[in-house]
């Protein structure tokens, strides 16, 4: 007896969709594939942001009604212009000094890090921040912020200041764009020390003294 459906016409029928059916499978496996290393080499080489100015040992000054106020050296600069945002980047590190009408230094800042926020006209500086007034006074932290609009320099972290009598840490740094006026928001301890340098306390490397370089600062330019 034959069973309906079961002729030969439908053996070549079932045959023939066990084979569509093993392409389509056969398919979605290569297309997954696919995908998977699409996404590995998306991983791999992830698109970045190409910098509009690039310069290496790159050093200029800034002037203002023909007097020099600024002058800044890093190994590497580069800037970047992308979605409304303008940013300059230090990657190896900035010295930047500040000088008064007759060219005397005021302050200054060096870093191994440093980025400028063109448009918010905000300042950053990390790794071995050393910031450095006309009084001597000597401030190490990781992290410094300076704000041109507010006309300030601040930030949330751990400070030591070096002054030529003594030292203070503590966490939370704010001050006037020059330096000058500072306070420690969080004192932590405030050690004093003898002007001869032999009565430095060895081992401590804040004590020992700084290298001969001009003061540096984010000032107004």
């Amino acid at each position: 007896m034959k069973l309906p459906g079961c002729g030969s016409n439908s053996h070549n029928h079932t045959l023939r969709y066990l084979k569509i059916a093993a392409l389509l499978c056969g398919a979605a496996i290569l297309f997954s594939g696919c995908v998977n290393d699409i996404e590995k080499i998306k991983a791999f080489n992830p698109s970045e942001i190409l910098p509009v100015v690039y310069a290496e040992d790159f050093e200029t000054t800034y002037s203002d009604s023909g007097m020099v106020r600024f002058y800044l050296k890093t190994p590497e600069l580069k800037r970047f212009e992308s979605d409304g945002t303008s940013f300059i980047e230090f990657p190896k590190g900035i010295l930047l000094v500040k000088y008064n009408a007759r060219r005397e230094m005021i302050s200054s800042i060096s870093a191994r890090y440093a980025k400028q926020f063109v448009r918010e006209k905000r300042w950053e500086a990390r790794n071995d921040v050393v910031a450095v007034n006309s009084k001597g006074d000597t401030l190490k932290t990781e992290h410094l912020v300076w704000d041109e609009n507010a006309k300030k320099i601040y930030n949330d972290e751990y400070v030591k200041i070096i002054s030529p009598d003594q030292v203070i840490t503590g966490v939370g740094f704010e001050s006037d764009a020059s330096l000058e006026n500072w306070r420690i928001r969080n004192p932590r301890g405030n050690i004093y020390v003898k002007l001869n340098r032999e009565s430095s306390p060895q081992g401590d490397s804040l004590m020992e003294p700084l290298p001969s370089r001009g003061p540096v600062n984010i000032g107004n330019q």
